[in-house]
């Protein structure tokens, strides 16, 4: 017997706890990624585990009201029916947060991502005031939960999204150039310590990242971005532009978590200064703000005027969206070049826009991606739009009840 190898350190021995807890993540899983809804003798046959744990772990599940069960399937053979079992609806739920340069807003998800209750308020928040700002969607926050809870609903947490640099390991913001904030702990500035008992577990994300994970089919609402690929670029347009890399439907951070911000990528060194400070970032050339202002209207047109003057023929409208195509399309070549991704979604402003932004963004993605010749980059719209970091903050907090539901699991 070699001795050294049986005594070397390794992995603890697992403990019966934790074997508990790890196959009662599998089954829940099992559940939520599921494409129609499935029975105890379903995930028995694919996990491997006994019917009779299975039966035990969904009774739990069930109990914890993560897990529902649907009538029984009439049966097609002698014997029980079986029981189909899907994600619970209108039961344990996430919160999702938002402050943008345009709006500040609350969406609250349940387990089968379906939005139970929102509140999105229109705003200009240009240089706005951190404290008065994050107080007042603390109060909607506090009112959409104490609804929600009047229905027996209960919150497993809520997610803050931020349109700017989120540090991941702390959760505060470094910086939100078009907010005008910078250094700043934003939780406490929400009020929300005494919201639900022992206190409502709040993250910060960056928003862009956050409105990337709603376009992913995942372990809630497992078919609302079927066609989606588990890997993709998503950009985000609208006075400011954002973007994450998603790879096996999971973010890359980076070391800081600050990953994506291709606004401030520089396309034109002599351009246009930025309110970051450097000159000539696509924000500058493919932002909302710079987009409106191309196309002789004012910031506060919205997108569908723009849409209406493109649709008319406007010179300086036209003008306008073929040079931010070029700008957008050079600064994904970048990213491709880079990141060897063949999916692009674009969200915020651009959807609408796509049809007339396609023509030169594909343009500059033939002639700059070295690999074009031998594969096609898909862009396309992103199929969540809709203020979708709400429903990507809610989801992550509902990702993880799934994930690790033995938290919510009464044990004996």
């Amino acid at each position: 017997m070699n001795r050294a190898a049986a005594t070397r350190p390794g992995p603890p021995a697992a403990r019966q706890a934790s074997l508990r807890e790890h196959n009662l993540a599998l089954v829940a899983r099992a559940v939520f990624e599921s494409p129609v809804p499935c029975s105890r003798a379903d995930i028995a046959a694919a996990s491997g585990l006994t019917r009779a744990t299975v039966s035990t772990l969904v009774d739990r599940l069930v109990a914890a009201r993560i897990v529902g069960e649907l009538p029984p399937l009439v049966p097609q053979r002698a014997g029980r029916p079986a029981v189909p079992l899907a994600p619970a609806p209108r039961t344990v739920v996430g919160l999702g947060l938002e402050v943008n340069v345009d709006h500040l807003g609350a969406r609250v998800v349940d387990l089968t991502g379906t939005v139970v209750a929102e509140h999105v308020e229109p705003d200009d928040l240009h240089d706005s005031d951190a404290v008065t700002v994050l107080a007042r969607l603390g109060r909607i926050a506090r009112d959409l939960l104490a609804a929600v809870t009047a229905e027996g609903m209960v919150a497993a947490g809520a997610t803050l999204a931020l349109p700017g640099l989120v540090d991941v390991r702390t959760g505060r913001l470094v910086v939100a150039p078009n907010l005008g904030w910078s250094s700043l702990d934003p939780v406490p500035l929400l009020g929300l310590d005494d919201v639900v008992a022992g206190g409502l577990v709040i993250g910060v994300a960056n928003e862009a990242k956050l409105a990337a994970l709603a376009q992913a089919a995942g372990t809630v609402a497992p078919d609302v971005a079927a066609a989606v690929p588990p890997s993709y670029l998503y950009v985000s347009g609208d006075v400011g532009i954002g973007s994450a890399i998603v790879v096996e439907r999971r973010l890359f951070h980076g070391g800081h978590g600050w990953a994506g911000e291709i606004g401030h990528v520089v396309v034109d060194p002599g351009g246009p200064r930025c309110r970051c400070g450097a000159t000539g970032c696509l924000e500058q050339y493919a932002g909302k703000d710079a987009l409106l202002r191309g196309a002789g209207l004012a910031t506060t047109a919205e997108t569908a005027d723009l849409v209406a003057a493109l649709d008319a023929g406007s010179p300086d409208a036209l003008a306008s969206v073929e040079r931010a195509g070029r700008a957008l399309g050079s600064a994904l070549a970048d990213y491709v070049n880079l990141v060897d991704v063949d999916t692009v979604l674009l969200g915020g402003i651009y959807p609408p826009l796509l049809g007339h932004l396609r023509g030169p963004v594909e343009t500059e993605l033939r002639e700059r991606v070295l690999a074009a010749p031998w594969t096609d980059v898909r862009v396309a719209p992103a199929p969540v739009g809709d203020h979708a970091a709400l429903t990507g903050g809610a989801r992550e907090v509902l990702r993880r009840v799934v994930e690790h539901p033995a938290a919510w699991v009464e044990v004996d």
